[in-house]
């Protein structure tokens, strides 16, 4: 079967048939949205292999302008943050790393992990990112029109970067899973909180704790046939037809619970290799991900997206130490997962990536800096083509990147594109993409390159 080319009118029909199958209204003649997609894209039979993509979300506004710094033009980014008395790194504490052209980076102390997952080739920096719903010039900008909403506003700046729209209300995440008809328990999953991310059309995320097992309390008794015997019944009940729609969806959530927990009991809980994690918040959530990737690509082809969250980046007051610590948990723990992939062999098969809502302001408050826009974020794995994407702003306060007088900078690259670029490699066809990321026909460029294949 072919692809129509009216992608987004066929899938707001599958959103509408989603809502109506989820109550059983079937009368209509509509088909069920999982079956109806699956057969409509093909994907059961095109997906031949096995690839994961991992978000990791830093809330609250990371300030990438520390992150990574302009070495070469270290004199102006010094000035722009008030010198090592504001917020700006001292030049003989960077982590040098090379750039097109033979430009000089420099990299945030705290993340001495990262630079030799650098130096080979497997991370990449895409700098000056953000909400757009097309490129805008400072003026278009001032004139209003085409300004993304709330910007500076953490709920709806974490939406749009979730949804790589103002319009959407499903995350492109869990949209690039619709595409394949990933719909099994492990498609989805957020290892932090619920987020939106995840949430397709038709896929809906789980949560999994860290360690979590989600095993039914109460079920374990001598002798094992009494255990099976309640779990017998147990499945008795959730296979009860009482012709009531909203108990056989709940039946149906519980059901797929059941089968996500003897999933997962079945992993044994073995760890997923010889990395050592950091044990903190950010930590176990990438050790949890490398299990539940081990679990999940011994089944056989499929996709998977996850998600990661670390807070804490909203950095108004004594950012540097703060920053510092939330940059060093970032580094080790990326690090960690990074060797993990290489110890499961599925390197070239996960991507992670990190998302913030905002950047924040070059210039300081006194000790800390407040709510900004475009933003520098980091893309690792075997199938990245590292280095830099994109280009600094020139840190000139007031001037033609700074679309207020404190350094708050106007994006060069769209969340769209950001997105867009991983999902080719997810495997996702350009009207596909085009349906996933409603505004990327307004960019020239739909690939930014940083992923090999």
């Amino acid at each position: 079967m072919g692809h129509s080319h009216n992608v987004p009118a066929r899938r707001n029909f599958l959103k509408l048939s989603a809502r109506l199958a989820a109550l059983g209204l079937t009368s209509l003649g509509v088909q069920p949205a999982r079956q109806f997609f699956v057969r409509d894209v093909e994907a059961q039979g095109r997906v031949t292999d096995y690839k994961a993509l991992v978000c990791v979300y830093m809330f609250g506004g990371n300030d990438a302008n520390n992150m990574i710094v302009p070495a070469d033009n270290y004199t102006a980014y010094s000035a722009a943050r008030g010198g090592t008395s504001g917020v700006a790194l001292a030049a003989n504490t960077l982590l040098p790393i090379p750039g097109p052209g033979g430009v000089t980076y420099g990299l945030h102390p705290s993340l001495t992990e990262l630079v030799p997952i650098y130096n080979a080739g497997y991370l990449a920096f895409v700098l000056n990112m953000g909400a757009l719903n097309r490129p805008l010039t400072k003026e278009q900008y001032r004139a209003g029109g085409n300004n993304p909403p709330n910007l500076f506003s953490h709920s709806d700046q974490t939406t749009q970067a979730q949804t790589a729209s103002a319009t959407q209300y499903t995350g492109w995440g869990g949209r690039l899973l619709d595409l394949f008809g990933a719909t099994d328990s492990l498609s989805a999953v957020s290892v932090s909180s619920p987020a939106i991310f995840l949430d397709g059309a038709d896929v809906r995320s789980n949560v999994i704790p860290p360690g979590a097992n989600l095993g039914l309390s109460g079920m374990n008794f001598w002798p094992s046939s009494a255990s099976d015997a309640r779990r017998q019944a147990v499945n008795a009940m959730v296979l009860m037809d009482g012709g009531n729609p909203i108990r056989e969806a709940a039946n149906q959530m519980f059901a797929d619970g059941l089968q996500l927990a003897d999933t997962l009991s079945s992993s044994g809980g073995l760890p997923p290799g010889t990395s050592v994690f950091p044990t903190t918040s950010l930590g176990n959530q990438l050790r949890e991900v490398a299990r539940l990737i081990r679990v999940r690509s011994q089944l056989g082809p499929g996709r998977q997206v996850f998600f990661c969250s670390i807070g804490g980046f909203d950095t108004h007051s004594a950012q540097m130490g703060t920053h510092a610590n939330l940059l060093r948990d970032l580094s080790q723990s990326l690090s960690a997962f990074a060797y993990a992939t290489l110890d499961l062999g599925l390197a070239g098969n996960v991507t992670t990536f990190t998302q913030s809502e905002f950047n924040r302001t070059t210039q300081t408050n006194g000790t800390g800096t407040d709510h900004a826009w475009g933003s520098h974020q980091i893309v690792l794995g075997g199938a990245v083509q590292g280095g830099i994407i994109g280009s600094m702003p020139n840190f000139e306060l007031s001037g033609p990147h700074d679309v207020s007088n404190r350094g708050v900078w106007l994006p060069t690259i769209g969340t769209v594109q950001y997105g867009a670029t991983l999902g080719r490699w997810f495997g996702a066809t350009p009207t596909e993409l085009a349906w996933a990321f409603p505004n990327l026909p307004n960019f020239a460029s739909p690939d930014l390159g940083f992923m090999r294949s």
